[in-house]
């Protein structure tokens, strides 16, 4: 398949490790590159972070509006009819910026999946299906998609990655259940889950990216 767009950030020369990093439902991939100064420590190895957009699809939850998006939404009830089709496309996407990467120099298990909302259900989606090990998958303010499909689908190459998982008590649109929930279903699936509450809503805080900070320079040592 074609690649996404991507805006690209480099540390230093020849990066040895990347970050592939979604963002959220209607915004792109300039959502996130600002706190690159912030996330990065300067003994870390050379890393490149590459930040996809989504293609502009419509959305039904938002009146069919077109935006950026993964996958469609109908709702975000969890009983809500799920876009499997559409999460499956963006699976591919993100196995085809997986592949770029290698092609580039970085190995799978020097590669980190982040995604946000929508972006980390894809990532969670896609790094657990993920054929080859990868250094870790990181889930900020989200929730398991098709999570009735994922034990049969899940690729044992991934049953030890580290999984980061930031969400909010007070989050209006992945609620903070959901969050807890799809949590609970890998645990019970036997991953390790790095879990982080903060008080905040559907966003990310000062503290959950020094949390974020910690955990990624704790296995890019």
């Amino acid at each position: 398949m074609s690649l996404l767009p991507t805006v690209e950030h480099e540390t230093a020369a020849n990066p040895t490790h990347s970050i592939i990093w979604l963002h959220g439902l209607g915004a792109d991939g300039n959502d996130f590159a600002p706190i690159v100064p912030e996330l990065v420590a300067k003994d870390w190895p050379a890393l490149r972070f590459v930040f996809p957009h989504a293609p502009v699809q419509p959305v039904t939850i938002n009146g069919g509006v077109p935006m950026r998006a993964w996958y469609d939404i109908h709702g975000f009830d969890a009983r809500a009819p799920q876009d499997e089709a559409g999460i499956r496309v963006s699976i591919a996407a993100v196995e085809a910026l997986i592949a770029r990467e290698n092609a580039r120099g970085v190995a799978d298990e020097n590669i980190f999946l982040v995604g946000f909302s929508q972006g980390g259900a894809i990532v969670l989606s896609a790094g657990l299906r993920h054929p080859r090990k990868l250094a870790g998958i990181v889930a900020l303010s989200t929730y398991v998609p098709i999570s009735s499909l994922l034990a049969a689908e899940r690729h044992l190459a991934n049953g030890a990655t580290p999984i980061f998982w930031g969400h909010g008590s007070a989050d209006p649109v992945v609620l903070y259940q959901r969050g807890v929930d799809s949590r609970d279903l890998l645990l019970s699936l036997g991953y390790t889950v790095d879990w982080h509450s903060y008080p905040m809503p559907h966003s990310v805080c000062a503290q959950e990216i020094a949390d974020l900070r910690q955990w990624l320079g704790a296995r890019l040592a």
